[in-house]
């Protein structure tokens, strides 16, 4: 092990202490020459497996994700060839911020891991997402990612996509809005992440992956799309429900298209159908359950009353009258609600980016039973 040191790190944990630790001088000065002649950041990027950048303010965060290098960390962290693996630790409300967020989003499109900050007392007295984990679950995290090298290597998961369509007749029916991007997207991040993932899907507007490591299953209505999510989460590690299900169908569908001229008044009787996410939350054990919640008032209200009702481990909610941010778009802006942590809103983004944060946070979700993870949330 070696260390590369800001100025400002300097003001917390001596240079001398740490060359002491690892038995090898602690490159902080980016002009520095050494006895052999080498320029010991270029040196110590060349040299490294992995490159971890703990605690990481977000100062250094923005720089990386800038890709400026005005000092011996930056340098060495824009030179290495490596895998980067980031601990934020900073105020709550700088991590919050949606400069921050892009910074990361940047950064994880870039191939760098994160483990994110904990929750709890901050310095300023008061409590936040922010600190910095234990030390032990940080030595987990890179032990976890040596070993593996995929967040979801060895894991199976379940993702849901696209709209239910209920009959009314031969010709009609009862359907949504979604285009099944969100769904889809998970599916390919969670795919490239090492997973096994078996994508079940109901009326998409978009064209469904071929990608190795996606299995595609096709349903038309609620009661099957229960019936291939409740097979299909047998043997999986975790379920991500993404599509879109229609609340009600007919309580009787007619065999034969339904004529206009023989209706003066068209009255439809219709009866609820299955709540997937809820019969999957009271069944779910040990295996991780992902919920989706498309809102148009009280986001974080409704989405928490979602998490308690449904027995979810996280609901991803989202404010569908937002421009950007509904059925159909390339774009997203979610909010990220748990039973253990404070709700996390991102920024927009692409739907890409937020099915990559999110397999990312379910892999660390993961990580707490079995396994470890890429933008890893720590509880």
């Amino acid at each position: 092990m070696r260390v590369a040191q800001t100025k400002a790190a300097e003001q917390f944990v001596g240079p001398a202490t740490l060359a002491s630790l690892t038995h090898h001088p602690v490159v902080d000065d980016l002009w520095e020459m050494s006895e052999e002649g080498q320029i010991p950041h270029v040196h110590l990027a060349d040299w490294s497996d992995l490159a971890l950048v703990v605690p990481a303010s977000a100062d250094v965060i923005a720089k990386m994700a800038a890709g400026l290098a005005d000092d011996a960390v930056t340098s060495a962290l824009l030179a290495t060839q490596a895998p980067r693996l980031v601990v934020p630790a900073m105020n709550s409300h700088m991590w919050q911020n949606p400069a921050t967020q892009r910074n990361v989003t940047q950064l994880l499109a870039d191939g760098v891991h994160f483990l994110e900050p904990a929750d709890g007392m901050l310095a300023e007295g008061y409590t936040g997402m922010g600190r910095m984990p234990e030390v032990s679950t940080i030595i987990a995290w890179v032990a976890e990612f040596l070993t593996t090298g995929n967040a979801l290597a060895g894991k199976r998961l379940v993702v849901t996509a696209g709209g239910t369509r209920e009959p009314l007749d031969p010709v009609r029916f009862i359907g949504n809005r979604s285009s099944g991007k969100m769904g889809i997207a998970i599916a390919k991040a969670a795919a490239n992440q090492g997973a096994q993932v078996e994508l079940i899907v109901g009326s998409v507007s978009v064209d469904l992956p071929n990608d190795a490591g996606i299995t595609v299953r096709q349903v038309e209505t609620t009661e099957e799309l229960l019936a291939a999510v409740d097979q299909a989460f047998e043997g999986a590690d975790a379920l991500v429900m993404a599509a879109a299900v229609a609340d009600f169908r007919m309580e009787a569908v007619s065999d034969q298209k339904i004529k206009k001229d023989a209706h003066g008044e068209l009255i439809l009787k219709l009866v609820k159908t299955p709540d997937i996410l809820k019969t999957m939350g009271q069944k779910k054990g040990h295996r991780l359950v992902v919920g989706f919640a498309a809102e148009t008032t009280a986001l974080v209200e409704n989405g928490m009353a979602e998490l308690k009702k449904k027995n979810a481990d996280l609901i991803v909610a989202n404010d569908v009258t937002k421009v950007g941010s509904g059925f159909g778009a390339d774009t997203n802006q979610v909010t990220i609600l748990a039973a253990d942590q404070a709700p996390q809103t991102w920024p927009k983004l692409s739907k890409a980016a937020v099915a990559k944060r999110l397999v990312a946070l379910i892999g660390q979700r993961l990580g707490g039973k079995t396994n470890g993870g890429t933008r890893s949330s720590h509880s």
